[in-house]
């Protein structure tokens, strides 16, 4: 939308430019004059677009980590859609649903008018049609655990809501500080973060490595990595290297829909017996979204697998 100056600033900012009313006493304006002028002018433009860019009041997020952290912040009444994996908190699901990173329905997202849309930094797509349809868009990129909550404070900042976006993001780095500090002198088992392998076998393991919020919260938590040195997000293993590996402890994550026989399927850890967990019987499963969903939840998360690593310190 073009910023339009008030009616007064330009009538004075025109009569200032090109001087005053002819007469053959009036001085010319000087360049300091002038400058003055126009640095006014620019200021004034600048904080009519702070301004129109804080008014976002009709917003799409269409992904899970943002959307959870506008209604944490308070902006959950500004949403009028989401993506499709968006559940939480519960009063998303009335939003009507607008895809998500590889499906985003943009003809649907340009026809509900939005005046922002809360987007992938990789979806260059969306991208070009909301530029070309002057929608304005805020770019989200997934990263560690540490930059969770300055996209708390920015996306807070984007939408006008800057300060109960700050106490948000605070209040979670005090408790993440809080969890450090209650395990920091505990020992650090080695752990194995599996979320993904195929059903009833030990094959296509995916596990964590040494980049993420998962992994950052493994180690928030007391957990020593066991594919730490991995500088990968995922990295998909094999029986023989989770044996060469020899982890303490196995967590494996299960998100979306609960399921009942989920704790019946961790037996086939039973076949890699010379491991120290399955030996130890430290074989774990935490059922949860807010395990891979990367928003205000993180802290819920941290502490679930802080109480598994070191269940005395609580």
């Amino acid at each position: 939308m073009a910023l339009v100056p008030s009616r007064s600033l330009t009538s004075d900012v025109g009569r200032t430019l090109s001087g005053p009313p002819a007469g053959p006493h009036k001085a010319r304006p000087t360049c300091a004059t002038v400058g003055r002028v126009i640095i006014t002018l620019a200021i004034a433009l600048a904080l009519a677009a702070i301004d129109t860019r804080a008014a976002a009041s009709r917003i799409i997020s269409i992904i899970p980590a943002t959307t959870e952290m506008l209604f944490a912040m308070g902006a959950g009444d500004r949403l009028i859609a989401a993506g499709t994996y968006d559940h939480y908190p519960p009063e998303v699901e009335r939003l009507p649903r607008v895809g998500a990173l590889i499906d985003p329905n943009i003809e649907r997202i340009l026809a509900l008018r939005p005046d922002l849309v809360v987007m992938y930094s990789t979806q260059t797509e969306l991208k070009s049609q909301l530029d070309r349809a002057k929608i304005p868009f805020y770019s989200y990129t997934h990263k560690g655990l540490p930059d969770i909550p300055e996209t708390i404070r920015s996306l807070g900042a984007r939408v006008g809501v800057e300060a109960a976006a700050n106490a948000l993001a605070a209040q979670i780095e005090r408790q993440l500080a809080d969890i450090r500090s209650r395990v920091a002198r505990r020992p650090r088992p080695k752990t194995l973060l599996v979320f993904g392998r195929e059903r009833g076998s030990l094959r296509n393991i995916d596990a964590s490595g040494g980049l993420g919020f998962l992994h950052d919260m493994l180690e928030t938590a007391g957990g020593a990595d066991v594919l730490g040195d991995i500088r990968r997000q995922s990295v998909t293993m094999t029986t023989e290297m989770v044996l060469s590996r020899a982890p303490d402890v196995i967590i494996e994550l299960q998100y979306g829909r609960s399921d009942p026989t989920a704790e019946t399927d961790l037996r086939v850890w039973d076949a890699l017996a010379s491991v120290p967990a399955v030996r130890n019987r430290r074989v774990y499963l935490l059922q949860g979204d807010e395990f891979v969903v990367p928003g205000p939840r993180i802290v819920l998360a941290t502490e679930r697998f802080a109480r598994t690593l070191h269940p005395e310190a609580w």
